[in-house]
């Protein structure tokens, strides 16, 4: 498999939930603030089970959240 990026809507989920923190987020999900930072940064990617997660914390489906971009 060919590497990629795995892109987020996480900054602009935030803000339209009230304009949610990122420390919010985190304790909602049971990460670190430093680990939502690093996710929306796409510095990291993350598990499958805390990408699900996030995704029900905004109630949307996994691929409105997270999308992966393959490198040609």
């Amino acid at each position: 498999m060919g590497k990629g990026q795995i892109r987020n809507n996480i900054r602009k989920l935030r803000f339209e939930h009230d304009e949610m923190t990122q420390q919010q987020l985190a304790e909602k999900v049971g990460v670190t603030r430093q680990t939502i930072v690093a996710i929306e940064k796409a510095k990291y990617s993350p598990s499958l089970q805390l990408a699900f997660a996030i995704a029900h914390t905004f109630g949307r489906p996994l691929q409105e959240v997270f999308s992966y971009e393959a490198e040609e």
